[in-house]
């Protein structure tokens, strides 16, 4: 492969192995059973499965770097490609909201609007991608990297030092910090995360440090479109680089700690090294040493990484519009009622609801492959 190709096949198996685990730990059988690597941290700290929403925002940074570099240096076309930017973002963001609002926006469309969450992972994908496609386009390498250190210095003073109103201080408690505060108060309590109501793990202020996780991604992005380095040295870059940012992410969390839910400045650090990490090993196997026989399975669910996602938020509503009969003589959707007949009586309770993620996971793939086999890609 040409090492300078504006297709990585590595970057597409990044993107689907992180879509499919994003799908596996968001569709388990039983919410009440799961293994503790596939569950978010309680607050604090960092699990397997916290890394991968950052996982995806960095690798939408390094397609920024990738669809939009050969056409950066042409200012005339900057404003064709931000309004595009700008289509594509509403349409992420549009699509989210609908996700919130199915299937009751046709049952009861007055109460739904009512209680529509509106912040949400495609939301947040969307409004990233946006503003990093934007600073790339106007701004050099040099520069990004100055942005991304700002952002994350400028969240830390905000969460940190900021008195919270109606709290009188500034911390990192669940519902009194600056950020759920700032949730409540423009969005208010119907429109939050449904299981707090106070706070969103995808609120407003949580979306600038995101911002440095996709712009991560660019400067990753950036480094492999390099012509003026052989791939061994791009792979020490990024490795290097990496190994940095996750030692710089352990310092800082031993003062802001490491945390999903409010994008701390030390988790961005933590999982956007661990993904450079990630990325370059995934480059130097794939597209360098050509050992690429595995990842077709993955690349099928790259290709169509957003599709993935959205049909695994729809279809779970969509079975359970099925009712069914139960033994008990009541009504269950088609979606319980495949994971009480087919699973939870053949397997201990974890791994039934283990299983039926996996299952899950296997038939959305079935469908993404004869996508890819036809060349079939809808692009969001």
């Amino acid at each position: 492969m040409d090492q300078n190709s504006n297709r990585l096949l590595s970057l597409d198996f990044f993107r689907g192995a992180t879509v499919a685990a994003m799908i596996l730990v968001n569709n388990p059988g039983d919410w009440g059973n799961i293994y503790s690597p596939l569950e978010h941290a309680v607050w604090n700290g960092c699990t397997p499965t916290d890394l991968v929403f950052p996982f995806f925002l960095f690798i939408v940074g390094v397609s920024i770097a990738y669809a939009m570099g050969s056409k950066k240096n042409d200012p005339a076309l900057h404003r064709q490609i931000i309004m595009k930017a700008l289509k594509r973002a509403f349409i992420l963001f549009g699509l989210g909201i609908f996700l919130t609002l199915f299937p009751e926006i046709f049952t009861d469309p007055v109460e739904a609007i009512k209680t529509v969450r509106i912040p949400g992972v495609l939301q947040r994908i969307g409004i990233v991608f946006f503003i990093s496609s934007v600073l790339f386009l106007k701004n050099s390498e040099k520069n990004l990297f100055k942005i991304a250190v700002a952002i994350l210095i400028v969240y830390w003073a905000l969460m940190t030092f900021v008195p919270v109103p109606g709290v009188g201080f500034a911390n990192l408690e669940k519902e009194t910090n600056l950020g759920a505060w700032l949730d409540r108060s423009v969005l208010t309590e119907a429109h939050l995360w449904a299981s707090s109501k106070t706070w969103d793990p995808e609120g407003i202020l949580g979306t600038l440090p995101a911002v440095a996780t996709g712009l991560f991604g660019v400067l990753a992005g950036l480094c492999l479109r390099r012509k003026d380095m052989d791939a061994g040295t791009k792979v020490s870059w990024l490795f290097s680089a990496g190994v940095i940012a996750v030692v710089l992410g352990l310092i800082w969390d031993l003062q802001f700690p490491i945390n999903k839910a409010l994008w701390t400045s030390s988790y961005v650090l933590f999982s956007g090294g661990l993904a450079t990490i990630m990325l370059a090993l995934s480059y130097w196997m794939i597209d360098v040493q050509q050992y690429a026989g595995f990842t077709k399975p993955f690349v099928a669910y790259g290709t169509n990484a957003i599709t993935a996602y959205f049909l695994s938020g729809l279809l779970p509503s969509l079975l359970n519009m099925v009712k069914m009969s139960t033994p008990q003589g009541s009504e269950t959707g088609l979606h319980s009622w495949l994971y009480d007949t087919l699973y939870a009586p053949y397997f201990s309770a974890l791994n039934a609801s283990l299983a039926w993620a996996i299952s899950f996971v296997l038939v959305l793939f079935l469908l993404l492959w004869i996508m890819y086999k036809r060349k079939i890609i809808i692009k969001v």
